[in-house]
């Protein structure tokens, strides 16, 4: 399965493996609109994906959007370090059952699936990405789940894990939000999911990519309002 997420095949030769690298540097700011990034095909028929960052080959710590056609399927295959994914559009579909839009998956190392989409979808996927010992099976309906008041007014939190340093949750900023300056221990990334998120270094419309390294340091707001997945603490 990895090797049909990352679009590789066994002819390719070395050069073109090291090309497939993508914001390999973590110590660097990366932002990637989704919106103007093609599809590349992948093996799978009816698969396709966006590679936001990536380090590896066959077997690659990987950060995507991925793109199924109606019907698309892969075989059974085991996530060795973890798969974290969040459905985006349409419903993605497993043995152990189905993901409509909205839904935060977390399938912890060793664990084993069928995936396919009936009807088409769309997810945000990291893969070998999980710190030793966390091992937590985690499934959330996010378009049900409760928010609760963020450290300033106007910000909304839905805690979706943690472990160690690492903290993931969707935020929601009312339209005028803003938030003070602040540094991140152990870096941040975003997919802004839902209007614009800003900072004094630009906007990003829904659709971007934002990955921020270990204290690095910024002063967020938004002014039309904005529903963001965030991730921190895990790039130190």
């Amino acid at each position: 399965c990895l090797r049909c997420r990352s679009g590789r095949s066994n002819d390719e030769n070395p050069a073109q493996r090291a090309a497939m690298d993508v914001n390999a540097d973590f110590t660097a700011r990366a932002v990637v609109d989704t919106r103007g990034t093609p599809w590349i095909a992948s093996p799978q028929a009816g698969v396709e994906r966006k590679m936001l960052d990536r380090v590896g080959d066959e077997v690659a710590r990987a950060t995507s959007i991925v793109r199924y056609a109606p019907g698309s399927a892969f075989a059974p295959h085991t996530h060795e370090l973890g798969e974290e994914f969040l459905v985006l559009s349409g419903t993605f579909e497993d043995d152990q059952g189905a993901y409509p839009a909205g839904t935060y998956v977390r399938n912890p190392p060793g664990s084993q699936h069928r995936p396919f989409s009936t009807a088409g979808c769309e997810i945000f996927v990291k893969l070998r990405q999980f710190q030793a010992g966390d091992d937590a099976q985690i499934v959330i309906d996010t378009s049900s789940a409760a928010f609760r008041p963020g450290l300033v007014p106007g910000l909304s939190v839905l805690p979706l894990h943690e472990y160690g340093s690492e903290h993931v949750a969707l935020v929601r900023w009312a339209p005028g939000t803003r938030f003070q300056a602040h540094t991140h221990w152990g870096g941040e990334e975003i997919l802004v999911l839902e209007g614009t998120f800003s900072d004094e270094y630009g906007d990003y419309p829904a659709g971007s990519w934002l990955r921020s390294p270990h204290l690095s340091r910024h002063q967020p707001f938004s002014d039309p309002g904005c529903l963001i997945y965030v991730k921190v603490g895990h790039l130190a």
